[in-house]
């Protein structure tokens, strides 16, 4: 009797012994996570980063598979960059899982390997710029919302692998330079088959270039806005006689690389390795302000195919 009544008289102070204890824990709890948050969020900001750049690369790889794969089944051709229109024919091209009107090259490539750029590719004209791309291997998770036919997020290396555009002075069917054998590649580790891409915003000062607009044709034709054309590649150093990303604005706005995977972009070759380069290490310069030159600066080693400094084809 006496144990339990004492028992009973101490429970009341050891439950208000065990309450403060309780707040005091709880408060230091507080505190500690606290300061794990503050330390730990920008580990984990880096951690998502990266996370989304190894998705890219492993997307662009996949998206080379398709390049190989379609010259084994175009007597050893490269894909062109963009198909040509061709008078007297629709200009419909198989991507796979339906026809589209002047397909680019990664929708090709996609059908490949039997996975769609487009869940339903149009073949109509008027959608032949404008259709969002919406197969989750054909978008980077970094740029998702950049997903259309002409402002797409990787850019094709099509100057030198192929440029089915017309020369100025050639006929019906004299392109600038297509088909390319791919054995005419003579250094397939270090030449670049396609990469992040800006688009025409590297012509256009960091602080100056505007965020891609989704709203509209018109919206998306502005050289300033990022990944307009970026769905071509320009290589580094451009000449006067060459051709340009967007052939409408040819001389006046290129592409380059766009550097969103923590300053570096995601580079397939056309070997199909992928490596994670800077602009400059891919032989481009780069001024102060961010623009790229639009002629006579950077080298072209990685991008014509034997390791040389090459000029781009000429569209004469």
């Amino acid at each position: 009797m006496r144990c339990t009544r004492d028992l009973e008289l101490s429970s009341p102070s050891r439950d208000r012994w065990v309450s403060a204890f309780t707040l005091i824990e709880v408060l230091v709890v507080v505190g500690i996570v606290a300061l794990l948050v503050a330390i730990l969020t920008p580990s984990l900001a880096v951690a998502r980063q990266q996370a989304r750049a190894a998705v890219c690369a492993n997307n662009i790889r996949q998206i080379g598979m398709g390049w190989h794969m379609y010259a084994q089944q175009s007597q050893d051709s490269a894909v062109a960059g963009r198909f040509p229109k061709i008078a007297g024919s629709t200009n419909l091209y198989w991507v796979g899982n339906g026809w589209k009107y002047r397909a680019r090259w990664y929708a090709m490539l996609g059908a490949q390997v039997r996975l769609y750029a487009f869940s339903k590719p149009s073949p109509d004209s008027a959608l032949d710029n404008t259709q969002p791309v919406d197969g989750e291997m054909f978008l980077d998770p970094e740029a998702r919302e950049y997903n259309n036919s002409r402002n797409y997020p990787y850019g094709y290396n099509f100057q030198f692998l192929g440029n089915s555009r017309k020369r100025f002075s050639g006929g019906a069917t004299d392109w600038i330079h297509w088909p390319v054998k791919t054995g005419q590649i003579k250094a397939p580790a270090r030449t670049v088959m396609a990469a992040d891409s800006l688009g025409t915003a590297a012509s256009t000062p960091v602080e100056q270039r505007k965020p891609y607009d989704p709203t509209g044709a018109a919206a998306n034709t502005d050289p300033a806005r990022i990944l307009n054309h970026a769905w071509a590649l320009d290589p580094p150093r451009l000449t006067v006689a060459g051709d340009f990303c967007d052939d409408n604005l040819r001389g006046q706005a290129r592409s380059a690389p766009d550097e969103r995977h923590r300053g570096k972009a995601n580079v397939v070759f056309t070997d199909n390795h992928v490596e994670r380069l800077g602009a400059r290490q891919l032989g481009y310069v780069v001024n102060p302000d961010g623009t790229v030159p639009l002629t006579g600066a950077g080298h072209n080693a990685l991008f014509s195919g034997t390791g040389r400094d090459a000029d781009p084809p000429s569209i004469q």
